[in-house]
This record gives C-alpha cells, sequence and structure tokens, in this order.
C-alpha cells in the first residue's frame, strides 16, 4: 500500500512535467516561387496529440474559398495534376491561375486542441514578353518627345533599357541631360530633340526570369522646321484674311447689300407694273376689234311672206 502511495504522486508529477502536447501544424515554406510550367511543392507538417488519423484539408483563398483537397481527393482543376505525401501537397505545371494563398487545415477531433492550420504563398514566376513599343517615325527640331516601352505579363515586373543603333543608351541623372530613361515604366523622354537625335531605337525587357526580350526596332527622323515658308505662310493668310474683310466692310458701307435688296424689289414691282399694263393693253385691244365689227350681210326675206304679214 505504501509503494501505491508513492507511485501516484510521481505519476502526477511526470505528466505535469511532461504535458501532452495539442495538434500543431507547420510549413517548411511560408512564401514558394516557381517558374511558370513547373511544379510547386506546398509543405505542410503536422503533429497531433492523440489522433492518429487526423483529417487534412487544403483551400485556396480569393474572393471565395475554393477547396483544392477534401475528403481524400483532389478537386477543381488541381483533381488531375496534383499529389499529396502526408499533408504535403505537389502542384504540377502551374500557371498564372494557380498563384495565391493556400491554407492547409489538420483536424483531430480526439485532441484537446483540434485544429491547427497553417498559410503558404504560391507566386507563379513569369518571363517577359516581347514589350510593345511607342516610337515616333519623325518629329520636328526642338520638340518634347516620348518613345513608351511595355510588357504587362511578366512577374516579377520587368525593368527596361533602349538602345539607339544597337548601342545601349547609358541613363543620365545630370540637370544637363538631353534625355531621361524610367527604367522602371520603360519611358524615354526628350526635352528637346536634335537632328542627331536621329537614329534607330529599340527596347529591351527583363526581369530575372528566362531570357529578356526587345521590341522591334524602329527609326526616327528629326527634321528641321522651315521658318521662312512658316513666316511667308502666316504673312498670305494674314493679308488674305484683312482684304476679304476690309472688302466686306466697304461693300456693307456703300449699301452694296441693301441696294441689292431694294434692286430685288423694285424688280419685283416692275414686274407687276408690266404685267397690268399688258393686261390693260389686251383689254383695249379687244374693245377695237368689237367696234370695228362687221356683221355678215342677211338674207332676203321671202316677198309674199312679207306681205301677208303685213295684211
Amino acid at each position: 500500500m505504501e509503494r501505491t502511495s508513492l507511485c501516484v504522486p510521481i505519476v502526477i508529477l511526470l505528466m505535469q512535467c511532461f504535458p501532452s502536447l495539442p495538434v500543431t501544424v507547420s510549413t517548411n515554406k511560408q512564401k514558394v516561387e516557381v517558374h511558370e510550367f513547373s511544379d510547386a511543392v506546398l509543405s505542410c507538417i503536422f503533429r497531433t496529440e492523440r489522433d492518429q488519423n487526423p483529417r487534412i484539408e487544403w483551400k485556396k483563398k480569393g474572393k471565395d474559398v475554393s477547396f483544392v483537397y477534401f475528403d481524400g481527393h483532389f478537386r477543381g482543376p488541381f483533381e488531375e495534376r496534383a499529389s499529396i505525401d502526408g499533408a504535403t501537397v505537389t502542384l504540377r505545371k502551374v500557371t498564372q491561375e494557380d498563384a495565391g494563398e493556400y491554407r492547409c487545415e489538420i483536424s483531430a477531433p480526439f485532441d484537446s486542441v483540434n485544429l491547427g492550420e497553417t498559410n503558404v504563398t504560391l507566386r507563379v514566376l513569369v518571363p517577359p514578353n516581347t514589350p510593345a513599343c511607342e516610337i515616333p517615325s519623325a518629329a520636328v527640331t526642338g520638340s518634347a518627345v516620348q518613345l513608351r516601352c511595355r510588357d504587362q505579363q511578366s512577374i516579377p515586373p520587368a525593368t527596361y533599357a533602349w538602345y539607339k543603333d544597337d548601342q545601349l543608351m547609358i541613363p543620365l541623372r545630370h540637370a544637363n541631360a538631353t534625355y531621361l530613361i524610367n527604367t522602371q515604366t520603360g519611358l524615354l523622354e526628350f526635352k528637346a530633340v536634335a537632328k542627331e537625335d536621329s537614329g534607330r531605337y529599340s527596347c529591351r525587357a527583363s526581369n530575372g526570369v528566362g531570357k529578356p526580350t526587345m521590341c522591334e526596332g524602329r527609326h526616327m527622323t528629326i527634321e528641321d522646321v522651315n521658318v521662312t515658308a512658316v513666316v511667308v505662310a502666316v504673312v498670305v493668310i494674314c493679308l488674305v484674311v484683312l482684304v476679304c474683310g476690309c472688302g466686306g466692310f466697304l461693300m456693307h458701307r456703300n449699301g452694296f447689300f441693301t441696294q441689292g435688296h431694294r434692286g430685288r424689289s423694285f424688280w419685283i414691282s416692275e414686274c407687276h407694273g408690266a404685267a397690268h399694263i399688258s393686261s390693260q393693253n389686251l383689254n383695249r385691244t379687244e374693245d377695237t376689234s368689237n367696234v370695228n365689227y362687221i356683221p355678215p350681210p342677211q338674207e332676203p326675206q321671202d316677198f309674199k311672206h312679207t306681205q301677208s304679214f303685213m295684211l
């Protein structure tokens, strides 16, 4: 009895010194970066208190949480191209649609703490595509000109370098620089172009993933302004406007536009008068014709008839 009474406190003391651990979940790598169309390993390591067969679930966060692995099977787009070892998942031939944040959940109903989770972020790296370049074909000396280069698909975002006649243009930082290059946005800006800025320009995009790419080069010509021709054209236009304005003013002042209106009224009244006179002349002609009218001779009447009438 004494030995038994001594063992109970010892067991209680050992349990207090070495408490049982609840379910714990962790990962070897919280941020995973892989190239597009390669395999991605999302690690999930767990340890349970008593439950030897916990439930394993993988979910992908987004606007809506979707299942990746549930009830012992992969779901959705991962059904045919993913595998699991313990709780670690391997996704094969990942694309940009697979990028995002994933969560590994371990449920152990028989543990004192029966749920644990860890998060893994997947980033899919994309090499630069051929950048879109905007290069004007011509410009006038002294004008401000901008050349643009952009690739919207590369991850991480690409940086840009400009070439003139296949020679790298070094970004200038001093105040008197004739051009400025923004390597982050791909903008090449000339404050005031000169004849020597004529040449063939191209742009290169790179982000450390895959090979850099370049857009097709395009020639930009800088032309001088013909000051004499511009001045002559302006003077001629001014003279034409002045002559037209003076001519219109003088014609209005001399009553040309008013006389024209009166002339039209006079012509209309004259036409009405002429029509009235013509009508009167026509009537007179008809009266004259009636006065000169001679009736045809009558045939002689029967003598006997007349005499009998008188009787």
